[in-house]
């Protein structure tokens, strides 16, 4: 399984130095596109405990319960994430139980998007920044106005 060993946001860039621009470049659109989502490292849930391991880059911030865990564990609305061969950006929205990516998929450019609405790409350009910039700004706003909803039930977001 493929794992990238960081502890920080700059460890996480600096992590394949191949791969730098494409995740600094897609990081520079998620900011532009909805400054108000707090930047943050997100490192993985500690082996044994409830919650996913991947490390990432987070946008956004919600809580959400699980009954193994008597704390709530928090989560990036979105997330930014170097894989073996590509790069994926997880959204932790939905609408009506539907993963939000799949509503865009036609429209994000040479990216493929999963059943879950994971989004993989190879490059920082293969995402059509245009329409990616639309998506964003309407997911926050959905989720403002509550016409969509977290992927769990959330505790708190920012």
């Amino acid at each position: 399984m493929f794992e990238v060993n960081a502890s920080n946001i700059d460890a996480y860039f600096e992590f394949d130095p191949s791969r730098e621009s494409d995740l600094r470049a897609v990081d520079e659109m998620i900011r532009s596109a909805v400054p108000d989502w707090t930047r943050w490292f997100v490192a993985g849930t500690p082996p044994g405990k409830p919650g996913m391991r991947m490390s990432m880059i987070g946008y956004g911030r919600f809580a959400y319960n699980v009954k193994s865990s008597d704390r709530p564990i928090a989560w990036p609305i979105v997330g930014l994430a170097l894989q073996k061969n590509h790069l994926s950006l997880y959204l932790a929205v939905k609408y009506e139980g539907a993963a939000a990516a799949s509503n865009w998929a036609d429209r994000l450019g040479k990216v493929s998007v999963s059943k879950i609405g994971a989004i993989r790409f190879v490059h920082a350009s293969d995402i059509e920044a245009q329409a990616f910039r639309m998506m964003l700004q309407t997911l926050e706003k959905d989720l403002q106005d509550g016409q969509a909803s977290l992927a769990y039930a959330h505790v708190q977001s920012n």
